[in-house]
């Protein structure tokens, strides 16, 4: 009796070719040097929105195994929210506060946590900033991997988000790190380009910010210039040296004070 080997079926056969097809290494390359070309971020914090919680979804689904499909799919929701995150920025007459935050000594611990906790810890980080940033009047422009640059009309406000956001984090646990935040405040009128701002302005706030000690809000005399001094506790910073900013720029660490 002679035995033959039945044929796979088709639909295995091809469904096997397709997940071979989707794993070559060039094909994953790509997709991923496409998906950085996107102005769009996969840690950026959930709002709610269904584009938000498949671009989790897509990030999570075999994250074990890489995937030219989903590294396709995570650009075309990152352009999508890109587009929906940050809603109508903010117009003033007399001027913008620009808002930078960095996490110090992050990229040292990133090198050696793994891509699981590092994302774990991004994600933290993005949805307590976000929601004290939109809690107090202001909007995310952008994310810039291990902070935002966010914009506000009120310069109290700007503030009072950046204090706020440093005590949030500080309270975040990660194996191996302590999250400290530090952020830079400037006020001015960087020109507006679609969602996003440039300019002087913008360099300045990043100069400010990039000072800072962790847990410690900067701010420029044109953001202290417009505080309520009774609202917040101002200490001069007398050794602010930055390339590419005014040499008369005064810089200030600023503490809101809160009612009881």
């Amino acid at each position: 009796m002679i035995v033959t080997e039945r044929p796979e079926p088709w639909h295995l056969r091809t469904r096997r070719f397709l997940r071979a097809t989707d794993q070559r290494g060039e094909l994953v390359r790509g997709a991923r040097f496409l998906r950085r070309l996107v102005p769009g971020d996969p840690l950026a914090p959930s709002t709610g929105r269904s584009s938000d919680r498949l671009a989790r979804l897509l990030a999570e689904a075999g994250a074990d195994r890489p995937s030219a499909t989903r590294e396709l799919g995570l650009a075309a929701v990152q352009a999508w929210q890109a587009i929906r995150r940050t809603g109508a920025p903010p117009m003033s007459a007399d001027g913008i506060t620009v808002l930078f935050t960095d996490l110090v000594g992050f990229s040292t611990w990133a090198l050696q946590a793994g891509d699981e906790r590092v994302l774990e810890l991004l994600r933290s980080v993005g949805e307590v900033t976000e929601s004290v940033v939109t809690g107090h009047r202001g909007s995310i422009v952008k994310g810039l991997g291990d902070g935002v640059m966010a914009v506000f009309a009120d310069p109290g406000e700007a503030v009072n988000a950046a204090y706020e956001t440093c005590s949030a984090v500080s309270v975040i646990k990660a194996e191996g790190y302590l999250p400290h935040l530090r952020a830079g405040l400037h006020r001015g009128n960087p020109r507006r380009v679609g969602n996003d701002y440039l300019g002087v302005d913008v360099n300045i706030a990043a100069r400010v910010m990039a000072a800072a000690d962790g847990d410690e809000v900067l701010a420029s005399g044109s953001v202290v210039d417009e505080l309520d001094p009774g609202a917040v506790i101002v200490r001069p910073r007398r050794s602010f040296r930055a390339k590419g900013t005014p040499k008369d720029l005064r810089v200030y660490r600023v503490v809101p004070r809160y009612s009881s």
